[in-house]
Parts: C-alpha cells; sequence; structure tokens
C-alpha cells in the first residue's frame, strides 16, 4: 500500500510540474509575442507620415453612415532622377498631379471601391469648373478633398495618397504582383508591354501597367479599371500567409508600404490596416468595384480640353447609396 501510494505521489508530482513548465512556456511565448506586436506596431506607427487632408468648411456634407476613404495615387516626378524618368516612362518637372482618385467605402453594407476618373469636370472650389485631378495640381490635399466631398455630398473620414516612385518599391518587395489579362496590353507612352494570360509584374511593369490609357479604346475608363484590379492584387499579396508568415518577405513590404503612403493627420497604423483589410474582401467576393456612372467619356470643353462627364442621375443615386450605406444598385458592380 505505501509502496503504490508512494508511487502514484510521485507520478502527480512529475505532472504537476509537467503542466507547470508548459504554463511558465507559453506565458513567456505569449509575452514574447505581445512584445513583438508592440515593438512593430511602435515601429510602424513611428513611419507613418501625415499631411493636413481633411478639415472643416462652411457648407461641408455632414456624416452619413459608413465610413469613406479617399485614396489616391500622385504623380511624384520631381522625387524621380532622370534615369528614373526614362525607365518608367515619364516627363520631368515639379508639376504636382493625381492619376488615381478613388473612395472606399465600408459598412454593413460592402465594402465598395468606387473610381472617380481623373478627367472628371467638376466644381472646382474657388477656381471654377475643371478636371478634378487639376485640384490636387491647385491646393494639395486639402482642395482635392473638398472638391471630392463637394462634387459628391460624401463626407470623406480618412485619406491616403501613394506616391509614384513609392509605388513600384511596394511592388518589388513583394517580387512582383500576378495579374492576368484577357487580351495584351501595349501601350508606348506608358512602356506596357504585356501579353495575354496571367503573369507577375515587377515595379516598373505594373507601374505601365496602371498608367496606360492611349492604347486603350475606354481611355481613362479602362485605366481606372486596371487601377482596381491592382490595388486589389497588391492587397491580397501582402495581406497573404506567404507574406504575412514570413519575417523576411513581411518587414521589407510593410517598411515599403509606409514610406510610401501618406495620411490625413487621424488616421495610424491600425487605420491602414483595416482598410487593407476591407479591399481584400473585396478580392474574396465581398462587396464590388464599380466606377462613377458616366455620360459624355469624351467631352470637349474650351480651357479644358477632353473631360468626363458624369451621368446626373446614376451618379447622384451612386453616391446616396453610398452615404445611406446600402447596396448599390445605381450603376453595375463587379
Amino acid at each position: 500500500m505505501y509502496g503504490e501510494s508512494s508511487t502514484l505521489h510521485r507520478g502527480g508530482g512529475r505532472r504537476r510540474r509537467w503542466w507547470r513548465v508548459a504554463l511558465l512556456v507559453f506565458l513567456v511565448l505569449l509575452l514574447a509575442c505581445a512584445a513583438a506586436l508592440a515593438g512593430t506596431y511602435g515601429w510602424a506607427e513611428s513611419r507613418v507620415r501625415h499631411t493636413t487632408a481633411l478639415v472643416d468648411y462652411p457648407g461641408r456634407p455632414t456624416q452619413g453612415k459608413g465610413t469613406n476613404w479617399l485614396i489616391i495615387g500622385t504623380d511624384t516626378r520631381a522625387d524621380l532622377s532622370p534615369r528614373q524618368r526614362e525607365e518608367l516612362h515619364v516627363g520631368g518637372g515639379g508639376r504636382r498631379n493625381t492619376d488615381t482618385v478613388m473612395v472606399l467605402h465600408h459598412g454593413e453594407s460592402g465594402p465598395y471601391l468606387v473610381s472617380i476618373p481623373r478627367d472628371s469636370y467638376v466644381t472646382v472650389p474657388g477656381h471654377g469648373r475643371g478636371k478634378i485631378n487639376s485640384a490636387y495640381a491647385r491646393g494639395g490635399p486639402k482642395l482635392l478633398t473638398r472638391t471630392v466631398e463637394q462634387a459628391t455630398g460624401l463626407r470623406l473620414d480618412h485619406y491616403a495618397e501613394i506616391d509614384f516612385l513609392g509605388f513600384t518599391r511596394v511592388v518589388d518587395a513583394l517580387d512582383g504582383v500576378r495579374i492576368c489579362l484577357t487580351k495584351p496590353l501595349r501601350d508606348e507612352k506608358s512602356g506596357a508591354d504585356l501579353h495575354r494570360g496571367c503573369q507577375t509584374l515587377d515595379g516598373e511593369q505594373a507601374l505601365a501597367f496602371v498608367r496606360a490609357r492611349y492604347s486603350d479604346p475606354e481611355g481613362d475608363l479602362g485605366r481606372v479599371k486596371r487601377q482596381r484590379q491592382l490595388l486589389s492584387a497588391l492587397v491580397q499579396e501582402g495581406t497573404g500567409p506567404a507574406t504575412l508568415g514570413n519575417p523576411f518577405r513581411f518587414f521589407p513590404f510593410l517598411g515599403s508600404a509606409l514610406d510610401a503612403v501618406t495620411v490625413d493627420k487621424g488616421s495610424t497604423t491600425l487605420s491602414l490596416t483595416r482598410m487593407g483589410w476591407k479591399i481584400r474582401r473585396l478580392t474574396e467576393g465581398d462587396g464590388g468595384t464599380t466606377t462613377v456612372p458616366v455620360a459624355n467619356p469624351g467631352l470637349s470643353v474650351p480651357g479644358a480640353g477632353s473631360v468626363v462627364a458624369w451621368e446626373p442621375s446614376g451618379s447622384r443615386s451612386l453616391f446616396h447609396q453610398l452615404r445611406q450605406d446600402v447596396p448599390i444598385t445605381a450603376t453595375p458592380v463587379k
């Protein structure tokens, strides 16, 4: 009896010690993970660049339902060397411009990614009627966000700006992004020379892909579709297991992405993370993408050249549905 009791006592003691060791190891690993996450967040937060983009003004739209991001791609040619301009098929000069204007809406409905053609003919506050991208050239983020708000009736909650050269570095940090084309894309001015089918684009090719429009029968309307396609592919690759599970891939990607992005003063790394996951949901079949309904994609206006005129009824309905945070039915959604 005594021997059996002693043996059971020793066995029970060993099990208790094993559980204590296992619990201790678990707590150490948990604390290590927490410290790593906190360190990563602090490092990322220190690299986020901010700008004054969203300001109050008389007549600003009131808050609707859901959350609205304005996402733009800026043409920062002044930051490029002559060799980079030649390689990327862009001109020189320090003129600030934007080729990409999109609204990301998410809430109870969506998410929805809505492209606004850069040549959209709208009222630019203080400057009369003009192309929507001219607002950025004339007054930077503050004038562009105000122009978009007054043209759409949407109140913007966040602003994200992706710079020209930084975009190529983000793509290269992921070792390229995979794009599938239903037909070849060749555009001499942008430098695009892509074959039909699925292929992996490096940074230079990706930039040419989103800039091409002169050889596209749809012109700027075709380009905005490619911009949405590439943004979705980039986010999907950057938030996929092959990136998140590999620190040698994740940190170069995250660093280059943060270097390429400038946000409004109220946005943080957490805000950007949420935005990225909303865009990822688009690639998984939630919500959809679309373009503001257009009545005339090639309207000629003296002093402004060829502009894009919105279809009044369809565009009003689209923005009303976004404001009310209901499913989009005003225009086809993919």
